[in-house]
């Protein structure tokens, strides 16, 4: 059995991070190792007064104890992270725990719509920069990905795909071999990623039908499919296709409640689709 350990916060009410991960992960029939950066009572979107716990003094006792156990891992894959902090502590883990053979999944989940999530400095972009360098796979979003190349953000129907391979090819100059830019939209109804393997040197659009809503958390799920996925021995371009279809599909699962699943899609009545 393939195994992931993820490295990202975990709330305790709100379908994201590790919340989302572990299940999602697990479904694909591919063990997930979980490394919590910080425990929140709910995630940070629509709730207020939520508690907040950073245990990444963790981090680095248990890359110590895996290391001493020879604890084998296929795949790094991180998240959500909090502060500068973690982030240096996150890169020294990925360092302690890998081989020559693990493959590190980096989703730099920091922003959206343009801007930086609430709490995190100006600076922070630069920070998670030295993250994604080292780095096998990532998949940003458009806001993301304009933040660490320091490219100009463009909205929905401003953009064409041109401008998303640019993106790509920003990330190629840093030597990252597989590049999957999330929050495509072309204006024609199709919802998806641009992905990039230089290995086949191809860019290939991923798409669904645009069901023009938003759901907190789905590009958790839209991350842990892909890396699931590519864990198993998928291409990026099927991989991405499949992250694609089932985060789709967990959305039109929600949309008939969706007034009372504001934290989150149904994303359980949907596991039937990956264990297949």
């Amino acid at each position: 059995m393939k195994r992931i350990a993820t490295i990202q916060d975990i709330s305790c009410f709100g379908k994201c991070s590790i919340t989302v991960s572990l299940p999602v992960i697990s479904a694909m029939g591919v063990e997930c190792a979980i490394v919590p950066t910080t425990v929140l009572s709910t995630h940070t979107a629509g709730f207020t007064g939520y508690t907040v716990c950073d245990i990444s003094d963790w981090l680095l006792p248990i890359a110590e104890h895996w290391r001493r156990e020879g604890i084998s891992l296929d795949t790094l894959y991180t998240g959500y992270l909090a502060n500068e902090t973690q982030i240096k502590d996150t890169v020294k883990f990925i360092e302690m725990t890998k081989n020559d053979d693990t493959l590190i999944f980096v989703d730099p989940a920091m922003a959206d719509n343009g801007k930086l999530y609430p709490g995190f400095p100006a600076e922070f972009p630069s920070k998670m920069l030295e993250l994604v360098k080292i780095a096998d796979v990532v998949c940003p979003n458009i806001t993301e990905a304009c933040l660490l190349l320091g490219k100009e953000f463009k909205n929905e129907g401003e953009y064409d795909e041109g401008y998303i391979k640019e993106l790509v090819d920003g990330f190629l100059a840093l030597g990252i071999k597989k590049v999957v830019i999330t929050g495509v939209k072309y204006g024609d109804g199709r919802h998806g990623a641009l992905a990039y393997d230089a290995e086949c040197g191809e860019y290939r659009y991923l798409y669904g039908n645009d069901l023009d809503c938003y759901f907190h958390g789905t590009g958790d799920i839209f991350s842990s499919v892909l890396c699931g996925a590519l864990t198993k021995g998928n291409d990026v371009y099927s991989a991405t296709q499949q992250a694609v279809d089932f985060t789709i599909a967990c959305i039109a699962q929600t949309l008939p409640d969706r007034e009372n699943h504001p934290y989150g899609v149904k994303f359980e009545e949907c596991l039937h689709l990956l264990t297949k």
